[in-house]
């Protein structure tokens, strides 16, 4: 599928992994949507693409019924949906304060999973109404999970338990979208050099890195988007979930 004259729905577009999937999107030609809750961010990438802002929870059914809705309207032929937007959280099971915090879990996964779920199923109901490709495609859907969601580390239950669910979601609703002729695939990114790993500690940010096999170096974001746009105009790829982790197996700490 190529992407020109489309168009393109990116949740979490305002920064990270998302910022440069609109980015890579928009150059192939394809009109992009940015849905983020941050406003602002939202915003500005928009504008450096000639794309449309949206802002919105990926969690509520309201803003993302309201994001298609108003997108559609300015857009129309909806083709492709990643979902980027996901939150980081750490917690071990037991410690010193006590049991780990409830509200912590389901807010990790009610972001991260509940939100994928969310976006995927309204974007699948646009997309059956679309025209069929000549490739015989409507569209495809991607996802963001993680390597955590294979090997996760202490403190990684939630974290771990959010994306693993969105690695098995990938195949059945691959299996139920097939016959409307839409993709459903998922990349789980390894160590990605985005805004939040600038934050660390230099020495933390040492010892992450170091964990690299091949390249020794952390992933870019652009790494991610590349595989995205790969994803789109591969008709092949579906129901499968791509570790972008130049061989990086997470140790248990």
């Amino acid at each position: 599928m190529e992407l020109k004259e489309f168009f393109a729905f990116v949740t979490g577009g305002g920064s990270g992994l998302g910022e440069a999937t609109v980015r890579a999107l928009a150059a192939t030609g394809a009109k992009v949507a940015v849905f983020d809750k941050n406003a602002e961010a939202a915003r500005r990438v928009a504008e450096a693409v000639g794309g449309l802002a949206v802002v919105g929870d990926v969690a509520s059914e309201d803003d993302v019924a309201g994001a298609f809705d108003a997108v559609a309207a300015r857009f129309g032929g909806l083709r492709v949906v990643v979902n980027c937007a996901g939150i980081g959280t750490s917690g071990r099971l037991v410690s010193k304060s006590g049991p780990h915090p409830l509200e912590l879990f389901e807010r990790t996964i009610r972001v991260n999973l509940v939100g994928t779920f969310n976006v995927m199923r309204f974007a699948a109901a646009r997309m059956t109404t679309e025209d069929e490709l000549e490739s015989g495609e409507r569209g495809v859907i991607i996802n963001t999970a993680s390597v955590a969601a294979f090997e996760g580390q202490l403190g990684q239950c939630a974290y771990s338990a959010s994306k693993g669910g969105i690695h098995s979601m990938t195949l059945p609703a691959a299996r139920e979208l097939a016959r409307f002729g839409i993709r459903v695939m998922t990349i789980a990114p390894g160590l990605i050099r985005t805004p939040l790993f600038d934050t660390l500690p230099p020495d933390v940010a040492e010892r992450i890195e170091a964990q690299s096999v091949f390249p020794r170096r952390l992933g870019r974001p652009e790494e991610f988007a590349d595989l995205v746009v790969a994803i789109v105009r591969n008709p092949l790829l579906n129901g499968e979930t791509i570790r972008l982790d130049g061989a990086l197996r997470l140790p248990v700490s």
